[in-house]
């Protein structure tokens, strides 16, 4: 099989900034190659640039050997060109058929041939492996049904090479196992997928070859079968990359809170909870391990005092009960909080990133005067200028919107504000989601002092390995229910696997 796509020579400037310098990035018919780099290092720029969101400022584009323009996303479907985005772009209360011909060329008149199309996507579900309820509602279906809605929507339009933007960020292992098949049987026919991921076992596992970004620049392409996870890790951070290990705590005997027998909408199998019964203590990684949707989300809605508990009682560090608190109450208690969803929970995106930074102390004397009524900006712009260097936030000025960082980045932001603020509770839910290794590892070392200087930290990941990485405790969630509560020194893993399963 022959060269597929050329990126040749491509620079993106943002002023004179350079996001992607002379970039070359070459992908083979039936290949799965994987762009890798740190947060911040181009690869969704380099990707704006392919799908037409984005004009280069030099460098050219090849489509099996013959140059092409793209200026819109609709010139990149012309070409074959299509992404299945990690925030995904569906209409919940659609069907999974309505939003695979959604805006597709075909149907600029109001008549819908549903029926043909139904027939056209039953045939590419046989073909690929890409199973999918269509008369489904898209809200009612699972993250990774709705993967294969995006990845359908995409091969309906004809798209000969895929862009899978952290496509298992928010999969369980058996449905990552289900987008590696469907990514083979793929490539099998001849398509061709760029891989983007921050999870290196998983690049080792599905790429045929790697690309390295560094700093907007191409560092590197190389076969996975002639390399290893270090020398990936080495080339993508610049430096000799080496993994922290942390010594567990054994817990005190001070509870900072205790949830006795919590339910919220217990008739819920998957996203309530039902008799919840646990105790965070002072300075301790509580981790709380169970595949994604049993009910994690509603556990940290209820600690963060988001929701009320429909019964039971949550007690907070002082022993006061804890309903439903506002924003502020849970400011003021000392709380911190990684939110699940950075974009939706954790950021104002149209705000600057030094507003973001200084969300939780507007009103304070220091960033303010009147109470909040006139707001200090000299000193805003020099508190997120000590913020983005501590936390090596890569960005072009703090004066840029939060909207306009690349995930990662974007991570760091809200980590950056929350544990400013030395919280006595941190509420850390999937805090490391589409971060790379480098981050990852910031993230980890910033956690876990935090633990030391006293704060309790309730973990709650969907990373197995990160969870038992920092945890001091473990207690797994299942359909609701706590399975049991295990050591975070020497853990029983065959057992907490089992426990995940509800075994």
């Amino acid at each position: 099989m022959g060269e597929l796509l050329r990126m040749e020579g491509v620079d993106k400037r943002f002023g004179s900034f350079y996001a992607n310098r002379n970039v070359t990035l070459s992908i083979q018919e039936g290949e799965v190659h994987t762009l890798l780099g740190e947060n911040g290092a181009g690869k969704s720029t380099l990707m704006n640039c392919l799908l037409g969101l984005s004009t280069p400022s030099a460098g050219k584009i090849y489509m099996r050997g013959e140059e092409v323009h793209i200026d819109s996303p609709r010139d990149a479907v012309a070409h074959g060109i299509g992404m299945v985005h990690q925030h995904f772009m569906l209409v919940e209360d659609m069907s999974g058929l309505e939003n695979i011909i959604l805006g597709d060329k075909r149907h600029n008149t109001p008549l819908l041939q549903k029926a043909d199309d139904r027939k056209t996507i039953e045939g590419l579900m046989q073909r690929y492996g890409l199973e999918v309820d269509l008369d489904q509602r898209v809200g009612d279906m699972s993250i990774g049904m709705q993967q294969r809605v995006e990845i359908l929507k995409v091969l309906f339009r004809g798209a000969d090479l895929l862009i899978l933007d952290e496509p298992t960020a928010v999969l369980t292992d058996l449905e990552v196992q289900g987008l590696f098949d469907i990514m083979n049987s793929l490539t099998d026919e001849g398509k061709s997928i760029i891989f983007i991921s921050h999870k290196m076992r998983e690049v080792m596992h599905i790429s045929d070859r790697v690309t390295v970004l560094r700093r907007g620049e191409c560092i590197d392409t190389v076969e996975v079968s002639k390399t290893t996870e270090q020398e990936l890790a080495d080339l993508m951070i610049g430096q000799k990359f080496t993994e922290s290990t942390y010594q567990k705590v054994d817990a005190t005997d001070q509870p900072m809170l205790t949830l006795t027998n919590v339910s919220y909408h217990p008739e819920v199998k998957h996203g309530g909870l039902k008799d919840v019964t646990l105790t965070l203590h002072k300075g301790e990684i509580l981790g709380v391990a169970g595949i994604d949707g049993n009910g994690q989300g509603a556990l940290a809605e209820v600690v963060t005092g988001l929701i009320a508990p429909e019964s039971g009682e949550v007690v907070g560090p002082d022993g006061s009960s804890i309903a439903l608190f506002s924003p502020q109450a849970f400011i003021d208690a000392g709380f911190g909080n990684i939110p699940e969803d950075r974009n939706k929970m954790g950021l104002v995106g149209d705000m600057t990133i030094a507003e973001n930074l200084v969300l939780k102390q507007t009103n304070t004397e220091r960033f303010s005067a009147g109470h909040g009524a006139w707001l200090k900006m000299d000193a805003i712009q020099e508190f997120a200028e000590q913020l983005r260097e501590e936390n090596d936030i890569r960005c072009t000025s703090v004066s840029q919107t939060a909207r306009s960082l690349s995930g990662g980045n974007q991570q760091k932001v809200i980590l950056a504000r929350e544990l400013d603020s030395h919280p006595k509770l941190l509420v850390a839910v999937y805090p490391t989601r589409g971060l790379d290794i480098g981050a990852t590892g910031f993230v980890h070392d910033q956690i876990v002092a935090q633990r030391d200087a006293g704060c309790s930290v309730l973990l709650i990941s969907a990373d197995f390995d990160e969870v038992l990485k920092l945890s001091d405790r473990i207690v797994v969630l299942f359909e609701g229910q706590i399975m049991g509560t295990y050591p975070g020194a020497n853990p029983p893993i065959k057992e907490i696997s089992l426990a995940m399963a509800g075994k």
